[in-house]
């Protein structure tokens, strides 16, 4: 009971963060995006087939820890929309915790944890992507548990902690493309505490060797898939969208790169990600407040890093916070790389998700910052101060959680977003008769959500739109087609072999539409 009173407001925030992750999951997003059912179709198989892959190549290749885990959820709890996403409810869940140990332990800070953990629990951006099975869900967690690890090792010099971190940076490896250049910030912080703190190799040399070995392990696996077994996997579908491809920069790398940096940087107040799904256009991704005080505590760490680095190396001072401030800005840089290196589709709140913990973390800064100006005030002015935040935060938590929940869910850009007359027709396709033969018409991506969630249902169909001809019920009184999108052309072929059948459409509340032939 002491343990809960003493972290009341960290469960608090936990079971909020929870209860925004899954509050009409089945509903909101009003669709499942065929990227998502892909990961679905292969954790199917993988615990039908009992087959679990490191890496599974369709799709342009994605890692398979996400998937794996999806596999286990459907193997417990059944296949539904619940459970295709809950590996991302879980990882978003956790990357509150996350966030909230790695900010305590690098300034040492419980309330700034709290604030900073708060921010990512209510955040849209964050919402959003931890309701959307992408295997991108795990990076922030395991970012910021890995980093959490790394620096209480730093702290304690105990040798478990840099094997905890060690081995779930390694796991990183195992979740999505973007975290493959997490190592550059290993790399940057060893260079930053060797100048930082005194005799730095003589004293963790061994810590060091530890965190490397566990993330080796658990590592290994997939660096062996992709320099020995699979090479081509390595690069998967970068090359095709870097900006150091001559097709992409057309031969202005400079200006197309200079392009995708700004734009990776105006997202977070300007200019946001323009796709619907993973952004409420044309807004910024962050909401204003929150907006307001990442700029401002990034600035701020900005300025404190520098100032930090001169006293070091002018007057051979080692202030502690130097290596906070070095871990924070390199952490946000690098993890914009696949972001800014890539000109299809930016700016890109999902490339850049591996930036999600450090900036929330900038966020804090601000509110922490202003709070300690005032704490040593009269009580009047400390009150006011207090009270100030609060209203922030509360207000943050509303304006999101509205932004999200009553908003942008039922705009119809974002069911065409999700191609929601897929599960549609996936839903409807649930009431008809078991012994009617159905024939769905849907392109190869439209019809996974529709096998994936159908898989047990008999007498199913599916042909491509320049397949009518090879359509041949059994029973051509007992038959319904199904056709995914208005076509004129498609629709006369129908007809023309079937004129007995009638046309229908089916409209949902968005006003998008599927069409019936019975």
């Amino acid at each position: 009971m002491t343990f809960f009173k003493k972290n009341f407001w960290l469960f608090a925030i936990f079971f909020l963060a929870l209860f925004l992750r899954v509050y009409h999951i089945q509903s909101t997003p009003p669709g499942i995006y065929p990227d998502e059912a892909v990961n679905g179709i292969d954790a199917l198989k993988a615990y039908k087939t009992n087959h679990y892959q490191l890496f599974y190549p369709d799709n342009n290749g994605r890692e398979g820890l996400y998937i794996n885990i999806i596999a286990l959820f459907f193997k417990l709890f059944g296949v539904s929309v619940f459970t295709l996403k809950s590996a991302s409810i879980l990882f978003g869940t956790l990357t509150v915790l996350s966030v909230y140990l790695l900010t305590k332990e690098l300034f040492q800070n419980p309330k700034m944890g709290l604030i900073s953990s708060f921010l990512v629990a209510v955040s849209f951006w964050a919402i959003n992507f931890s309701r959307i099975s992408f295997r991108a869900s795990m990076i922030p967690f395991l970012l910021a548990i890995s980093f959490y690890f790394l620096f209480k090792g730093l702290r304690t010099k105990k040798w478990i902690n840099f094997a905890a971190g060690g081995f779930l940076f390694g796991l990183g490896l195992h979740t999505y493309i973007a975290f493959r250049v997490a190592p550059l910030i290993l790399i940057a912080m060893f260079f930053v505490l060797i100048i930082s703190r005194e005799s730095f190799l003589r004293k963790y040399w061994k810590f060091i060797l530890v965190f490397l070995f566990f993330a080796i392990i658990s590592a290994g696996p997939m660096f062996y898939t992709f320099f020995v077994s699979h090479p081509e996997y390595w690069e998967s579908r970068t090359a095709n969208i870097s900006i150091l491809n001559p097709e992409v920069n057309q031969g202005h790398l400079l200006k197309t790169f200079a392009k995708t940096f700004s734009l990776s940087l105006l997202k977070y107040n300007f200019w946001g990600d323009q796709n619907w799904r993973h952004n409420f256009p044309p807004y910024a991704i962050l909401d204003p407040l929150t907006g307001i005080a990442f700029l401002f505590g990034f600035i701020y760490s900005c300025l404190s890093f520098f100032r930090l680095l001169f006293l070091r190396l002018k007057r051979k001072e080692r202030p502690r916070y130097l290596e906070i401030y070095a871990f924070l800005l390199s952490f946000f840089f690098i993890m914009l790389i696949p972001e800014f290196m890539a000109l299809e589709g930016s700016p890109h709140a999902l490339r850049a998700i591996g930036t999600l913990p450090v900036v929330f973390i900038f966020s804090a800064l601000t509110f922490n910052f202003f709070f300690q100006k005032f704490i040593n005030n009269n009580s009047i002015l400390r009150k006011i101060t207090a009270s100030f935040i609060i209203v922030c935060l509360v207000f943050i938590g509303i304006f999101n959680s509205l932004k999200y929940h009553f908003v942008w869910a039922k705009k119809v850009e974002t069911a065409h977003s999700f191609d929601k007359e897929i599960m549609d027709i996936s839903q409807y396709l649930k009431t008809l008769p078991e012994q009617k033969e159905k024939f769905v018409i849907a392109k190869s991506m439209e019809r996974i959500p529709i096998q994936l969630f159908n898989n047990n249902q008999p007498n199913v169909f599916y042909f491509y739109p320049e397949q009518i001809k090879d359509i041949d019920p059994v029973d051509e009184k007992n038959f319904i087609i199904i056709l995914s999108e208005k076509n004129d052309s498609t629709m006369a072929e129908i007809q023309k072999k079937f004129p007995q059948l009638r046309i229908e459409e089916k409209k949902d509340n968005f006003g998008i539409s599927f069409y019936v032939f019975r």
